[in-house]
C-alpha cells in the first residue's frame, strides 16, 4: 500500500515536472524568436542567453526523474542482458542505490551552494541582476525530485523483486 502511494506520488511529481519542461522549451522557442524580432528594429532584451541558460539547465534537472520513470535515460544491458530475469533485479537495485547514493551526494552539495547564493544575495552579472538562488534552486527541486525516483524505485525493487513497471507517456 505504501509503494503504491510512493509510486503514485513519484509518477504524479514527475509528470509535473515533465510538463513544466515541456514549457520551458516552449518559452526557449518563444524568447529567441522574440530576440530575433526584436533585433530587426535594432533592440534586444538582453537576457537572452542568460535566460535560455537558466531554462535549458532547469528542463534538463526536471526531466531527469521523468525520463527514468518512463525509461527514456540511456542504459547500457551488456551485464544485465546476460543474467537470468529471476536476478536481474538484484543488478538493477546495485544500480539505482549507487545512482541514489551519487545524486544525493550531488543535491546536499547544491543544496550548500543554493543556500550560500541566498544568504549572501549572489546576483548575476546581466542588466537583470537574477538573484542566483532561484535557477540554483529549480535545478536542486530537479534533483531531489531524481532521488525520490531513485529511491522509490530502489523500494519497489527490494520489496517486489521486480522493476516497477515503466509508465507510458499517455498515462
Amino acid at each position: 500500500m505504501l509503494l503504491n502511494l510512493l509510486l503514485g506520488c513519484s509518477r504524479f511529481l514527475n509528470k509535473v515536472s515533465g510538463s513544466i519542461a515541456m514549457l520551458l522549451i516552449v518559452y526557449i522557442l518563444g524568447h529567441i524568436l522574440l530576440e530575433i524580432v526584436l533585433r530587426f528594429f535594432g533592440t534586444s532584451t538582453y537576457v537572452l542567453d542568460e535566460f535560455v541558460g537558466y531554462a535549458v539547465a532547469t528542463l534538463t534537472f526536471l526531466g531527469l526523474g521523468y525520463s527514468l520513470e518512463r525509461g527514456s535515460l540511456i542504459r547500457v544491458g551488456l551485464i544485465i542482458e546476460r543474467l537470468p530475469s529471476s536476478k536481474r533485479w538484484i543488478f538493477d537495485l546495485f544500480a539505482t542505490l549507487a545512482s541514489l547514493a551519487m545524486f544525493a551526494w550531488i543535491y546536499s552539495y547544491w543544496q550548500t551552494n543554493v543556500l550560500r547564493s541566498f544568504k549572501r544575495g549572489t546576483t548575476s552579472e546581466s542588466i537583470m541582476e537574477t538573484p542566483l538562488w532561484i535557477p540554483q534552486g529549480l535545478v536542486l527541486v530537479g534533483l531531489g525530485l531524481l532521488c525520490f525516483t531513485l529511491f522509490t524505485h530502489a523500494l519497489i525493487l527490494l520489496f517486489r523483486q521486480q522493476s516497477p513497471e515503466i509508465s507510458s507517456p499517455h498515462e
